[in-house]
């Protein structure tokens, strides 16, 4: 007896331990199914038929909600869209009429961005700006090999007798 236990001692304690771990997985689970009712009647017996039509009326009613509010903003969405067409088309009746009197379209053109660029400005906060410094001095010039450091770059040899 000693001596099977000394060869196989592991392998005895490592069984004991899988079968009590199996028997209290068995146990838990039969548990919990005595406790969870069984069957589609016991569900469906639980619920009022009143509360399940409330429910669904209130889930349609919810549905409907989103849908009139998703059709607001489509509608709100178009008419932006509208509006922007109808302003570039008088914008091109303008720039057409002007090229017909002799005038430069393109200066309209820009006028036209300017008021836009001023409307923008003046909804947006505009933050200051510091002076910013350079980092280098004006004299730098990265391709003249001065002033770089020990990092420089040069050509290679010319020559068929560069490869082997």
């Amino acid at each position: 007896m000693g001596s099977l236990l000394s060869d196989c001692g592991w392998f005895i304690l490592l069984v004991v331990v899988v079968v009590v771990v199996v028997y209290l997985l068995v146990q838990k689970v039969s548990r919990s199914m005595a406790a969870r009712p069984s069957g589609p009647e016991a569900a469906g017996a639980a619920e009022e038929p009143d509360v399940v039509v409330r429910r669904q009326e209130a889930l349609a009613a919810a549905r409907l909600r989103a849908q009139e509010k998703l059709n607001a903003q489509a509608e709100r969405y178009k008419e932006k869209q509208r509006q922007l067409e109808e302003e570039k088309r008088r914008q091109k009746i303008a720039m057409w009429e002007s090229m017909q009197e002799g005038k430069s379209y393109k200066g309209n053109l820009k006028l036209n961005q300017q008021e836009a660029e001023a409307a923008a400005s003046t909804s947006a906060i505009l933050k200051s700006k510091p002076n910013k410094t350079p980092l280098r001095g004006g004299g730098y010039n990265p391709l003249s090999g001065e002033g770089g450091g020990t990092c420089f770059w040069r050509p290679g040899r010319r020559g068929p007798s560069a490869g082997g």
